[in-house]
C-alpha cells in the first residue's frame, strides 16, 4: 500500500462497529504483535471482546515492513520470537487468576487481569502468514491458520494446513481443533473469464465453482477482499456477490 494512504486504527474502528451491530463477528487481519506491548494491546482486545458480547476474532501476525518497525522503535530481526512469546503471555493473562510471566522479552508478576474474555476458550486467535514459521505458530498457539492474500492452489493449501496440524500435535494439542481459514482477493465479472486455479475471478457461476474447491480443501472461513479500486464499483461488486454468489454456496 502507498505510505500516504489514509488508514484508521483497526481496534478503534472495531469498537465503533461493535456498538453499531449485534450479530456479525468482528475481526482484524492482522494485528502486528511486535509493534505493541502485550499488556496494553491485550487489555484493549478484551475490552473490545466484552463491548461486542464476545464477537471479536483476533488475527495476529509478525509484520514485514522494516520501515514501520524502525519508525516505532520496535526490533525487527526477532519479531517472530517476540510474537510467539506474546501469544504465551496472552494465554497466561486470559487463564490465570493472578498472572505472572518470565520470558526472554517480557516479564511481570502477580498481575490482576480482569475481565477475562467472554468465550470460555478465550478470544479466537487466527494466525496469519503463509510460510513454515506461520504454520508452526498456528499449530502451537492458534485456533486457526489464516494465510492472507495467498496465490496458492487449494490442494497445496490443504497440504500446508496438514503441516500446521502436525505442529499442533507435536505441541500436545488436538490437531483437529485447528481450523483452516484464509483471505483471498476476489473480482466479480459480468462475462466469463479464463480460470486460474489459485485466483477468484469470474462470473457468479464461476466463483461458486472456484470457492467450492477451497471448501473441499478444508477452508471453513473465507474472507474476501474485493479488488475494484473505486468505492462505488466495489460496493456494486459486493452487492452482486451477496445476491448472486452467496445464496448458491
Amino acid at each position: 500500500m502507498p505510505p500516504d494512504r489514509p488508514f484508521l486504527d483497526s481496534l478503534t474502528c472495531l469498537t465503533f462497529l461493535a456498538a453499531c451491530t449485534s450479530r456479525v463477528e468482528l475481526g482484524i487481519s492482522v494485528l502486528v504483535l511486535p509493534y505493541r506491548q502485550p499488556l496494553v494491546w491485550s487489555k484493549i482486545a478484551v475490552t473490545l471482546d466484552h463491548l461486542s458480547n464476545g464477537r471479536f476474532i483476533l488475527g495476529v501476525g509478525v509484520g514485514w515492513m522494516e520501515e514501520e518497525f524502525r519508525a516505532l522503535q520496535a526490533p525487527f530481526r526477532d519479531r517472530g520470537r517476540r510474537t510467539d512469546e506474546q501469544l504465551q503471555v496472552l494465554r497466561e493473562l486470559w487463564n490465570a487468576e493472578h498472572a505472572s510471566f518470565s520470558g526472554r522479552f517480557y516479564e511481570f508478576e502477580d498481575i490482576a487481569f480482569l475481565p477475562k474474555p467472554c468465550r470460555p476458550g478465550g478470544i479466537p486467535i487466527w494466525v496469519g502468514g503463509e510460510g513454515e514459521h506461520a504454520q508452526r505458530r498456528a499449530g502451537r498457539h492458534g485456533d486457526a491458520w489464516f494465510p492472507y492474500f495467498v496465490r496458492i492452489r487449494p490442494n497445496e493449501l490443504a497440504a500446508r494446513f496438514d503441516n500446521a496440524r502436525r505442529h499442533a500435535e507435536a505441541a500436545g494439542r488436538a490437531p483437529e481443533s485447528l481450523r483452516l481459514n484464509c483471505c483471498l482477493p476476489v473480482e466479480v465479472t459480468r462475462a466469463a473469464v479464463a480460470q486460474e486455479p489459485d485466483r477468484l475471478a469470474g462470473t457468479p457461476a464461476q466463483l461458486v465453482e472456484a470457492i467450492a474447491r477451497y471448501r473441499d480443501a478444508g477452508v471453513e472461513h473465507l474472507a474476501l477482499q474485493f479488488m475494484v479500486p473505486r468505492w462505488p464499483d466495489r460496493l456494486e461488486q459486493m452487492q452482486h456477490f451477496a445476491e448472486e454468489v452467496l445464496p448458491r454456496l
